[in-house]
């Protein structure tokens, strides 16, 4: 699948998805100038970027952490799949040439210097640029990126599989990882239908060897079942204590870990109570509006079960490779439609209502 390009022939303006009326969901298709990669950054022909519901809150401006409102002609996106269509001065140092496949992440650029970046936590890298936040993002043709951060994508992996995996893949991982779980352990993946929560379904379940349970509405009990959970729960079927009961029924002590991958608040409130001793809430989803502290965290119960409670930014350089390594591997299956460009503004619809089941891949050819 690998590429040949004539960096001669490339266009000077491209096609791209533009937030147009930031703070509402507007997306406007815009021909944009093609950029030059300064010392350092290459330039990608991007061929696919999968959609996550990261890009709607900044799209919405409902992220209340984030420093400033999206800019208006901002381009979103930050999991793209594409080329390297031209190097800039230096670049060839990091070892890309022209034709590499690379994809670009949430992470678009991290300084590797850092006390973050220097223990593996590219995530929270002090000098971290966020694609279609900071940068124009993958939701268009061409984009920039650092030669020495872009992540190297096997030519054999399907572009429409591949996108999801640098960020769906690498942030779901590296919270598996987080959980102190073990193969056989238990595990409950909270939002369990949607982009976040399919993939860690079957990364739990197929890669990881975990029993898994998977809680989310009615609607997707089929794709949460198919993606390899053991157990799907109807969240609109119990109250909060009832969850926590109708999962110690099926594990027998409580999960291991939970993973909240939906921006719920009720969903971390329920988390806790689903612990057996030891158990871990792994915190992903990122809630949008006023920060709202987790219910229920109360500390005697905490100590009384040797509970924890961890964060989980995105993953760093190498887990990224892993999980496109077992993606190549066959060991990661989940829903995943793909669309062209001009069904961007009707995706984010459905995902303001709950409805995308599974991920979201825009085709940028089309």
């Amino acid at each position: 699948m690998a590429s040949t390009i004539d960096d001669s022939n490339l266009p000077k303006t491209h096609k791209a998805c533009v937030y147009d009326k930031p703070g509402s969901c507007s997306i406007a298709i815009r021909h944009v100038e093609t950029p030059e990669p300064g010392p350092g950054e290459v330039l990608v022909r991007l061929t696919h970027s999968g959609v996550c519901h990261s890009d709607y809150g900044i799209m919405m401006n409902t992220w209340a952490h984030l420093p400033a409102p999206t800019e208006e002609g901002q381009v979103g996106g930050h999991e793209g799949v594409g080329f390297v269509a031209k190097l800039g001065d230096g670049s060839e140092r990091a070892g890309v040439k022209v034709g590499d496949r690379v994809g670009i992440k949430w992470v678009s650029a991290a300084c590797l210097a850092c006390p973050p970046c220097l223990e593996g936590m590219d995530g929270v890298c002090f000098n971290q640029k966020i694609s279609g936040y900071f940068t124009p993002g993958t939701f268009q043709q061409y984009a920039i990126g650092p030669a020495n951060y872009v992540t190297p994508v096997p030519d054999s992996l399907p572009g429409d599989l591949a996108a999801p995996m640098l960020c769906a893949g690498v942030t779901t991982y590296a919270a598996l990882k987080k959980s102190g779980a073990n193969s056989g352990h238990w595990v409950v993946i909270a939002g369990a239908g949607g982009g976040l929560g399919t993939v860690a379904v079957s990364l739990g379940a197929k890669a990881m060897g975990y029993r898994v349970i998977g809680i989310d509405t009615l609607s997707k009990k089929d794709v949460i079942l198919d993606s390899g959970a053991e157990h799907f729960i109807d969240v609109m079927a119990y109250d909060d204590d009832g969850i926590a009961n109708r999962v110690r029924e099926l594990t027998g002590h409580g999960a291991k870990a939970v993973i909240v991958c939906t921006q719920s608040n009720e969903a971390y409130g329920q988390a806790l109570g689903m612990l057996g001793f030891g158990g871990i809430v792994v915190c992903v989803g990122m809630p949008e509006g006023d920060p709202k502290p987790i219910a229920r965290s109360y500390p005697a119960a905490m100590v009384a079960k040797q509970s924890s409670i961890v964060g989980s930014a995105v993953g760093n350089r190498r887990e990224a490779a892993e999980v496109l390594d077992f993606a190549t591997r066959g060991l990661v299956k989940f829903p995943v439609k793909t669309v062209g460009m001009d069904e961007l503004q009707s995706v984010f619809e459905g995902m303001a209502k709950g409805e995308i089941r599974g991920r979201v891949v825009l085709d940028l050819s089309k």
